[in-house]
């Protein structure tokens, strides 16, 4: 965290995405499983996967069903997100770019090259995020007090809010041209939450 504020020092740890505290129905076996992945900013694994569809969970139940009618199994979604995150990130990357084309250079929000790659890091705990959110059929996902950690976060950093939007969105999109059309509408508001969430802070 070196040239890091003081601030900014604090803030870090404390600007947690998700939040498990209000999960519907999960067993604690289940949410210590997200729990774990969440600590060590890692995507669920095949073996918590396997856990989580043989624990069947409400939300995890409901989607899985949903999908179903579309030939989907929730943990290949799931685990296609997952081993797909460095293209997903990779394209929606390079549609940031293209909105902000000098966001790069000297003056530029993503100015000098550690910020750029802070950003591209933070586009790939998004997705990891919307995975947690999609694997337990959770569309309300996210922690009020660390979202509001990370806004101040942002701001402390001056990070440039709408290359973070345009980048989820562009995670989105990336995300679901991955997946069959006829599952986008059953998906779609995973993401969307997160975008509303992060849209908030240009308020």
């Amino acid at each position: 965290m070196t040239g890091l504020s003081d601030r900014a020092k604090q803030l870090i740890p404390k600007s947690r995405i998700v939040s498990f505290a209000h999960w519907q129905e999960a067993k604690p076996d289940i949410i210590a499983r997200f729990q774990a992945a969440d600590d060590t900013s890692q995507y669920l694994s095949d073996d918590d996967l396997v856990a989580l569809s043989a624990a069947m969970p409400t939300g995890y139940a409901t989607l899985n069903t949903a999908l179903s009618e579309h030939g989907l199994a929730l943990t290949d979604v799931v685990k296609q997100l997952r081993d797909q995150a460095p293209a997903i990130v990779d394209e929606a990357r390079a549609g940031v770019l293209e909105a902000f084309p000098n966001i790069l250079e000297p003056g530029g929000g993503l100015y000098p090259p550690m910020r750029a790659e802070a950003c591209w890091r933070d586009f790939w705990q998004f997705l990891r995020c919307i995975t947690y959110g999609i694997a337990s059929g959770q569309t309300r996902y996210t922690s009020a007090e660390g979202l509001a950690a990370m806004e101040e976060l942002y701001e402390e950093l001056k990070v440039p809010l709408p290359a973070m939007v345009t980048g989820l969105k562009g995670i989105k999109s990336a995300s679901l041209k991955r997946l069959p059309a006829e599952a986008h509408s059953r998906l779609a508001p995973y993401f969307d939450h997160l975008i509303a969430q992060l849209s908030a802070f240009l308020d």
